[in-house]
């Protein structure tokens, strides 16, 4: 029952960000079509920008999840026990929106194995941590939501080591710049939209 709430809350986040960062399949996707390739990199950091804002609300209300489950009348150690998985969920959260953005990005160029082969291999270290951590580690389901967060990250890192040396990444992204911050509302006019398509 414990996890079942704290998945619910969890699952719900995931689905904002995944809808948020649908966006990039239209804006990528025009681009890349259009052999605009610089915006292509423009666009996956504007998403970054926006995903990474917009999971500091969510956050917030992941680290007081206890405290509203029992606020909605739950039971107390199961809302206690939510509230603790929920927390360590918490960099897992801001993972996932940048894993988002990085598919998108990769998928918009027909990118698609080097995607298959990360997540294979996050599957496999996520066994194992998953393993380790609850069987051996003692911490229980406290240590699965931590390999959780921890495997998104991993993730995120394989993904953006192939951005920075691969072909592909050289030709469309080109470092930061300031032009993220335009367009915003032409992102989320995209991204709110998707988010409700997906929850």
């Amino acid at each position: 029952c414990l996890l079942s709430v704290a998945i619910w809350f969890d699952g719900n986040f995931s689905h904002v960000q995944l809808g948020m960062g649908s966006a990039l399949d239209t804006l990528c996707g025009q681009s890349y079509d259009a052999k605009q390739y610089d915006m292509l990199g423009t666009h996956a950091q504007r998403a970054i920008f926006v995903l990474m804002l917009s999971s500091v609300p969510l956050a917030f209300v992941l680290a007081f999840a206890g405290q509203i489950l029992t606020a909605l009348g739950q039971n107390p150690e199961i809302s206690y026990g939510a509230g603790t998985y929920a927390r360590l969920l918490i960099p897992g959260l801001f993972a996932y929106g940048l894993l988002q953005c990085l598919t998108k990005f990769l998928q918009a160029q027909n990118i698609v194995h080097p995607l298959v082969v990360c997540s294979g291999v996050t599957l496999i270290f996520h066994i194992l941590l998953c393993w380790f951590l609850v069987q051996n580690s003692g911490l229980g389901y406290r240590g699965a939501a931590f390999a959780t967060s921890v495997s998104y990250w991993f993730n995120v890192i394989l993904l953006a080591l192939y951005v920075k040396f691969s072909e592909a990444g050289r030709r469309s992204w080109h470092g930061w710049s300031r032009a993220v911050l335009k367009d915003v509302n032409l992102f989320l006019s995209l991204a709110i939209p998707s988010t409700f398509m997906t929850w």
